[in-house]
């Protein structure tokens, strides 16, 4: 079992390698297709084939043997799939609890009925896009900024709005490739002007 359990580690550590050279779009996207191939019966999980081709498809190269033990790490109940909330979380881990406030102070900024969710139209005018390295640079305007954003969340009902869960998801995601809090903290003060 020690030896499993070092195995784990290390391809643990090379999934989240390889899905950081994709920024913070690479977790998102690795989830996107996980429901994408969930989408037969909507459970959340995937089978070790499904689980294999999801990885791939994000640029995640391990071997068989490297999938299947950490397929077999994350089938909590044995029952031959993965839920690929807790894998996703497993593999980009949740922010600290210093960076969770800002998440949750951001959200709340906009959800002020406490219904759940905000309309992505709420954004508008005061996500602060000016700060975008391609607004800095000229490559897009501050609405080509503001669209490419909020095309970045997963609008699991396609409503048009966004959940308290997809905006932590979205956040969680952001967190994992930022290494410092300061950094962290200044972004989300930036873009959501927080105190």
């Amino acid at each position: 079992m020690q030896a499993q359990q070092r195995g784990v580690v290390e391809v643990l550590a090379a999934v989240r390698q390889q899905l950081e050279k994709r920024g913070a779009r690479g977790i998102r996207e690795l989830g996107r297709t996980f429901r994408a191939l969930d989408s037969f019966d909507g459970n959340k999980k995937v089978d070790p084939q499904e689980f294999a081709v999801g990885l791939r498809e994000n640029g995640v190269v391990l071997s068989s043997a490297e999938c299947s033990i950490l397929f077999r790490y994350f089938d909590k109940d044995g029952d031959g799939s993965v839920n690929f909330d807790e894998f996703l979380v497993g593999i980009r881990g949740s922010p600290n609890a210093r960076r969770q406030a800002l998440i949750d102070k951001a959200f709340l900024k906009f959800d002020r009925d406490g219904n759940g969710y905000i309309d992505a139209a709420d954004l508008r005018g005061v996500y602060n896009c000016q700060f975008h390295p391609k607004v800095q640079r000229g490559q897009m305007t501050e609405d080509q900024a503001l669209t490419e954003f909020l095309s970045s969340f997963n609008d699991r009902n396609r409503d048009g709005r966004i959940t308290k869960d997809e905006w932590d998801e979205y956040y969680a995601a952001v967190s994992s490739s930022i290494d410092n809090d300061d950094h962290f903290v200044q972004l989300m003060k930036t873009a959501w002007r927080l105190d």
